[in-house]
């Protein structure tokens, strides 16, 4: 394990599947890690279980929370992974409400902790990593706005990008596009419902996207992307069984 940096990577979203495992690879490499969440117990676990998470129970969408935290910890990188678990159902079968829920919460989160980590801004070499979704590169006609949301993510990211670099900040952003993983709650539903819509086995389809993506695997990539020099990100990456891979 490294040495513990002053400055602490920030989670938000943190308390469950792939969102646990950053928070945990992170904290064990180099802790600590603030873990953001709603879930009180849920985040008491984590930091039980994981020296160097420190837990703060906040609403990712409140665009006060993220100023605060920002401000109080000083992070040099902040990963959002945070967001609603779409409903599963073809679009006749969703109603408004189940639609557009990752846009209340997926894109707000994302927005408003883009735009404070600018606003601050947060120190030269600081990172924001988004984790989007693969959805956002092929759709997704059984989530509902899940995708288009996803792929909001992802131009909210390239216009952090793009005014730090306007504004001379050393300040790198960028995107994340992991398949699903049938080891999470929202990934297990995806592949089970795009695996019987294709008529194919849960496991061929996993298969087809690259072979399982583990907790474990979300955790070394996320490791990865924070020990990068910023003038060596791409804008994006695709996640998968076989680990990231740059896009351009």
């Amino acid at each position: 394990m490294n040495a513990p940096t002053p400055h602490p990577t920030i989670v938000v979203g943190a308390s469950r599947g792939l969102r646990r495992a950053i928070a945990v690879a992170l904290a064990e490499d180099a802790g600590p890690v603030v873990a953001v969440a709603r879930d009180q117990a849920r985040l008491a676990d984590l930091a039980a279980a994981t020296p160097g998470v420190v837990p703060e129970r906040a609403d990712a969408a409140d665009p006060e929370a993220a100023t605060r935290l920002l401000r109080t910890y000083d992070p040099r990188t902040v990963v959002l992974v945070a967001g609603a678990t779409p409903t599963m159902a073809p679009l006749q079968h969703q109603t408004w409400v189940t639609f557009s829920a990752n846009w209340h919460a997926d894109v707000q989160i994302a927005f408003h902790w883009i735009r404070a980590a600018l606003a601050r801004p947060l120190p030269p070499g600081s990172r924001v990593i988004v984790i989007s979704s693969g959805a956002a590169l092929a759709g997704s006609p059984l989530s509902g706005g899940y995708a288009g949301a996803k792929a909001t993510q992802r131009f909210l990211a390239g216009y952090a990008q793009e005014e730090a670099s306007r504004a001379e900040l050393d300040l790198a952003s960028t995107t994340v596009f992991p398949r699903p993983s049938p080891m999470t709650d929202v990934g297990r539903a995806a592949v089970q419902a795009y695996s019987a819509r294709d008529g194919l086995s849960e496991e061929a389809y996993v298969h087809r996207l690259g072979g399982v993506l583990t907790p474990a695997i979300a955790g070394r990539a996320l490791v990865e992307l924070r020990a990068a020099d910023t003038t060596d990100l791409s804008p994006g990456y695709l996640l998968t069984g076989d680990g990231l891979k740059p896009m351009g």
